[in-house]
């Protein structure tokens, strides 16, 4: 049996987060330092004191919770070694955004990097698509399956962006299309059809040319094999190379986030605890619904370190 951590993705961000792993440990104030020098403007002031239009910019938020959820596995991290033990997880991964956190913590990109990598995907993404073109619904009620058949019968570009939980699918794409494929899913017995808040629709076609552009960022940086392996987005496998990770990164922006064959992939190699690192806990809550009976915790704030803590030493070698 062995623990794996997770990495939250957009949604989860909230002004405040963060300031206490700031306020009270070294190693998680000189992540928000690096943070800030490598983008050449005071993140954390706007991480800390900033309004919610400020953060929910995805250029914006992006970088945000990557710095948040790396400052938190730091403490985690020091604490673990001063009762001396080692921070050695089975598995990273994380949600869209997240998947990039984790090659912070696995040692495939330095912080500085990273951070400069996903500022510029969030520009990217915004970008891409021009006001009002693009959609996202959640859908609850249908699997993955019978919504890619109705996104396909409602024409145009849509298709599912994330199968977050079973039951739990969100779609993307064109406004129209995607208004369609609502309107046919409810006719399908979906329970609920859930218009997204969203800057543009994550993971479809109409995200590729930002893949295009992504590709020429990946090259321009330094990459390394990962210390542990991590879980893919895009088709659930365990990724162990830093070029089966640009690989799967490159399609992880215009495919689908499939988190719940992840999660369950994760379980099936071992796994019987996810500590979920960042601000909120809707990873965890997914996990939940994903994998029966496995146990789960949250780091977002300081006060959660010691729990997890003792949770990491109860699990069977």
């Amino acid at each position: 049996m062995s623990y794996a951590i997770v990495f939250p993705g957009q949604g989860a961000q909230e002004i405040g987060m963060g300031k206490d792993f700031y306020d009270s440990c070294g190693v998680s104030r000189e992540v928000f330092g690096e943070a800030d020098e490598a983008l050449g403007f005071p993140l954390s002031e706007v991480i800390f004191g900033g309004t919610d239009e400020e953060l929910t910019q995805t250029a914006i938020t992006q970088p945000a919770l990557l710095v948040v959820s790396i400052a938190a596995l730091r403490a985690f991290g020091e604490e673990l070694a001063a009762r001396g033990k080692e921070l050695r997880p089975a598995f990273y991964a994380g949600h869209s955004l997240g998947e990039y956190t984790a090659l912070v913590a696995s040692g495939v990109l330095c912080l500085a990097d990273a951070v400069r990598l996903v500022h510029r995907r969030g520009q990217l993404m915004q970008s891409a698509v021009p006001a009002g073109r693009g959609a996202m619904s959640a859908v609850l009620g249908l699997g993955i399956d019978a919504l890619a058949d109705i996104c396909k019968e409602a024409g145009g570009v849509c298709s599912p962006a994330n199968e977050n939980a079973p039951g739990q699918v969100v779609i993307s794409g064109e406004t129209k299309a995607v208004e369609r494929a609502g309107t046919l899913a409810k006719e399908r017995g979906a329970r609920k059809v859930v218009p997204l808040k969203v800057s543009a629709p994550f993971h479809c076609e109409l995200m590729r040319p930002v893949a295009d552009e992504l590709e020429k960022e990946f090259s321009k940086l330094e990459w390394h094999d990962p210390s542990t392996p991590i879980a893919a987005n895009v088709d659930s496998s365990f990724l162990r190379s830093a070029d089966a990770i640009r690989e799967a990164l490159y399609r992880q922006t215009y495919s689908p986030v499939l988190w719940a064959d992840g999660a369950r992939a994760m379980e099936n190699a071992g796994v019987s605890l996810f500590l979920e690192f960042g601000p909120g806990s809707v990873l965890s809550g997914l996990i939940k619904r994903i994998c029966k009976g496995k146990e789960t915790r949250t780091v977002g704030k300081l006060a959660d370190v010691a729990k997890a803590i003792e949770a990491v030493e109860g699990v069977p070698s």
